[in-house]
């Protein structure tokens, strides 16, 4: 569904505004959410509903998946890096170019990826940075 919406914003179909109201209807689910996972899980959701507008959407949906998974393990770092690993494994060579392509967390200036940006400390910026480390190590190996 992601591709779909952002296919259908590239062709101008869809408008920026629309696309971060429908992640902030997607992102309520948390609010009515109590265990953490559940929690976890739903922002990944929203984050994913932001990616046609939005590129480090993707990154985030997919750190905060991480995040859930580990939430829901009994060891939690275990949990994580299996997700990560899984995640990286039924990527898409698309999909990998177009993430390859987004700010490295942290160090951009703004946005979700910035410096201090939701998606760039604590656990989600840890499954991010490991995320995009993989990427980079894979395209070396391309090389």
């Amino acid at each position: 569904m992601p591709l779909l919406r952002a296919r259908a914003y590239s062709r101008g179909e869809l408008d920026a505004a629309g696309e971060i109201r429908r992640r902030f209807v997607a992102g309520r689910a948390a609010s009515r959410a109590s265990a953490p996972s559940a929690i976890a899980a739903a922002r990944s959701a929203a984050q994913a509903a932001g990616v046609a507008h939005m590129g480090a959407h993707a990154l985030g949906a997919a750190a905060y998946a991480a995040k859930a998974r580990g939430l829901s393990a009994a060891d939690e770092s275990d949990a994580i890096a299996d997700e990560i690993r899984w995640q990286l494994s039924i990527m898409s060579e698309p999909v990998r170019s177009a993430l390859h392509q987004l700010p490295t967390v942290g160090e951009d200036s703004a946005g979700p990826l910035g410096a201090g940006g939701l998606l760039a400390t604590g656990t989600l910026g840890s499954v991010i940075r490991t995320i995009q480390e993989s990427l980079a190590s894979i395209g070396e190996g391309d090389q």
